[in-house]
């Protein structure tokens, strides 16, 4: 009989923030996070150390996901980070730089960790009614009859990602490409529920970007299709095609040894029982007038034989990711077994036709109302393409937020150091009745308010990785950014051209301060004023949505690992 190991009694772990463990992790997260931030972000190699493929990358999903991360304390933040992404897709390292800020700033305060809550909880909130209000100057209304501000927060986006290695050309030409396909995927009708399309993504690698393009409808890779022959396809009475789609291998070898065992009679086949099933169903499909039949898996030949004969277009090897939008749009619903057809799975196609691209051969599927898309993306190499796909598709995600809430803030900063003044000049006119509400005292209020503006900053400092200094005007609380090795001048005017937003630019005296890394800036003498300057003119925005999602996550996290007492760790 083996020898047992007693159990150990469980790890307590009291008061972990005041830990040098969790503090130098905690750090050295804060660190790779800050620096892979913004356009001119440092790029971050991924492996295990044990062989495999290697990541290169700056997007948070991806650092997140391949960090392993023992600390139970940064474990929580990750994950409530990586939550947030997996439901906005964008701003990611946004809310993980301001929770580490948070908690560091906080933490460092000699206020009670349940009053420092109460307080960031107020704070937030006047965070949030100043966004959701018109005067606020970081937001920006999104018009949907011109096309400016949406080129805007998709160009945005694609320069956010320098591991896509994308020129102003390439990203000019993609910018265009996913407003494209996203209008593509806008319903034409106007009903009382609105369902967006869906933009399918097709890869193509070792190509230039800017040969990437955008097609309507869906297209399927179909190698056996020869160009050059026309495409004959049995039609309807009202001239539609009727589909069918198969999710079930019609392979022919439907059985599975692990499924079980099989009793076979004998001089039984299974082989050819099979495969008359098989054909059993095509001439089912033959005589309920399908015209184009596509399954997800792999078809026998002589069914697909068979199905040819009959005027009836088979493709197989379709692959997974085409179903669900493929469903979508011609009304089909997959069949998942070839042993029973219902007349009512069937869906229906406008038009069919082939398209070739990069020595590929595409079958382009049209329905009747065009609300599905396929973009083929290319790159020079894989590790740029599979950056890029999570860019484009983010680009759209953020294209459907803000047809729910039609707004935009301002990027490059500019939004962070303006609620940072924001909140500095609110919370020193703050009445005596909201220090009795929330039962502190008004240091302790300017104490939380300061460790609140200054994470706020931290994240606008971030943006910067070659030794550029950060001021902030007095006018509007932007940021502004002046180069490295600038020589002393009398005038801010003659470093500084334009905000890290683009809204304004030098030509007024706007009172620069340094951002001060501790100290926090001089108060803002009046609330910060809206700019005047046209929407056509900003050249750095992100999505609403996503952003004051990740202020509130970024908030909520900080506070829960604020309020942890005690980590309790199994030793077995």
């Amino acid at each position: 009989m083996s020898r047992l190991e007693a159990k150990k009694p469980p790890l307590f772990i009291s008061e972990p923030l005041t830990g040098d463990a969790v503090s130098q992790s905690l750090s050295v997260l804060s660190r790779i996070l800050k620096s892979s931030y913004g356009p001119a972000g440092r790029l971050k190699q991924l492996h295990n150390g044990m062989g495999g493929c290697v990541c290169t990358t700056s997007q948070s999903s991806t650092l997140l996901g391949h960090l392993s991360i023992s600390q139970p304390v940064l474990r929580v933040l990750t994950a409530s980070v990586r939550n947030h992404v997996s439901r906005f897709s964008d701003c990611g390292l946004f809310a993980a730089i301001l929770c580490c800020g948070f908690i560091e700033n906080f933490r460092s305060l000699n206020v009670a960790p349940f009053t420092v809550i109460k307080i960031s909880r107020h704070l937030l909130g006047l965070c949030m009614e100043h966004l959701k209000s018109e005067a606020c100057g970081c937001r920006v209304s999104v018009d949907f009859s011109r096309v400016e501000t949406l080129a805007c927060l998709v160009r945005s986006i694609l320069t956010s990602k320098p591991a896509c290695m994308l020129n102003k050309t390439e990203v000019d030409h993609l910018t265009s490409l996913v407003l494209k396909a996203f209008i593509y995927t806008v319903p034409s009708r106007v009903e009382t529920n609105v369902v967006l399309g869906k933009c399918v993504i097709i890869p193509v690698k070792g190509k230039r970007v800017v040969d990437s393009t955008v097609f309507p409808g869906l297209l399927i890779e179909a190698p056996e299709i020869q160009l050059g022959k026309p495409l004959a396809v049995k039609r309807t009475g009202s001239n539609m095609i009727k589909i069918a789609l198969f999710s079930v291998s019609m392979s022919g070898d439907g059985f599975n040894p692990e499924e079980g065992t099989v009793a076979v009679h004998h001089g039984v086949s299974l082989e050819v029982s099979e495969l008359n099933q098989l054909l059993h169903v095509g001439k089912q499909l033959v005589k309920d007038e399908v015209g184009l039949v596509v399954c997800q898996k792999v078809m026998h030949p002589s069914l697909k034989q068979s199905l040819k004969e009959n005027g009836v277009l088979a493709v197989d090897r379709a692959g997974l990711s085409v179903m669900e939008p493929l469903g979508r749009m011609t009304g089909s619903q997959p069949i998942a077994s070839i042993h029973s057809l219902s007349p009512g799975c069937y869906g229906t196609l406008k038009d069919l036709c082939i398209e070739s691209f990069a020595s590929k051969h595409f079958l382009r599927l049209i329905p009747e109302d065009t609300v599905t898309c396929s973009l083929i993306l290319c790159n020079r190499s894989e590790t740029a393409w599979d950056e890029l796909k999570r860019v484009c598709e983010t680009a759209e995600h953020m294209l459907q937020l803000t047809v729910k809430e039609p707004f935009a803030l301002l990027g490059g900063g500019c939004t962070e150091t303006h609620l940072a003044s924001y909140i500095r000049y609110k919370s020193s006119s703050l009445p005596a009745s909201t220090f009795k509400d929330l039962d502190c005292s008004q240091t302790q209020y300017q104490l939380v308010a300061d460790g609140f503006c200054r994470s706020l900053e931290s994240v606008a400092r971030s943006l910067s990785h070659d030794g550029e200094e950060i001021l902030t005007d007095m006018v509007y609380g932007h940021s502004w950014f002046v180069p490295s090795g600038s020589p002393c001048v009398s005038k801010w005017s003659d470093l500084v051209s334009r905000c890290g937003c683009g809204m304004n630019d030098n030509t007024e005296d706007l009172g620069w301060r340094f951002l001060q890394g501790q100290s926090g800036c001089p108060v803002i003498q009046g609330c910060p004023k809206e700019p005047s300057a046209k929407v056509a003119d900003l050249l750095a925005l992100d999505c609403f949505a996503a952003k004051c999602s990740g202020l509130q996550v970024a908030l909520e996290t900080a506070n829960l690992i604020l309020d942890l007492s005690y980590i309790i760790e199994d030793q077995n």
